[in-house]
């Protein structure tokens, strides 16, 4: 026997990001979620016979968005069909590969950003993060224009350095 309070504790969250790309109604798309675990419990008998949960969570909510549709326009032209499920899936993994692309290479720079002077990192910092232009720095770091300059050139040309004497991130 499932226990409901768990099933849906543990599938809500996916489900809801999972609706929330076919519909920007939030209300409906509650709905929705709450009907396909209600129904779920009234057929829990048959239960039995799915061989995979989450899956059947899914397609019956893609199906009840669709039935929603159809019912608020009077047979909706548009369906969510496999063929935009596969791609919205691609488009996940995509996302997902990118972003752990991204914490790979903001690591390996923090890493190299370490290695820094503490005036190298005071520069990169006000230029890159705080966003200030040359003129400013100067007033910040009690320096004039051409040593912003050149500290800045120092800097960027050590992170190089590290960054090519470190693995590659493909």
């Amino acid at each position: 026997m499932v226990n409901f309070t768990v099933l849906y504790n543990e599938h809500i969250d996916n489900l809801f990001a999972f609706g929330s790309r076919f519909t920007t109604n939030r209300e409906m798309l509650k709905d929705c979620i709450h009907d396909v675990f209600v129904k779920l419990y009234t057929k829990r008998e048959m239960l039995q016979q799915v061989e995979n949960l989450e899956s059947y969570l899914y397609v019956s909510l893609r199906n009840r968005i669709n039935d929603e549709y159809r019912r608020s326009v009077h047979l909706c032209d548009e369906t969510i069909d496999d063929v935009k499920m596969r791609s919205l899936a691609e488009a996940d993994a995509f996302e997902r590969e990118r972003k752990e692309k991204q914490q790979a290479l903001t690591a390996c720079v923090e890493q190299h950003f370490d290695k820094l002077s503490p005036r190298q990192r005071q520069i990169i910092n006000l230029y890159y993060v705080k966003h200030l232009k040359y003129d400013e720095i100067c007033n910040v770091m009690g320096i004039n224009y051409q040593s912003v300059r050149n500290l800045m050139h120092r800097s960027i040309t050590r992170l190089r350095e590290y960054a090519a004497g470190a693995p590659a991130l493909v």
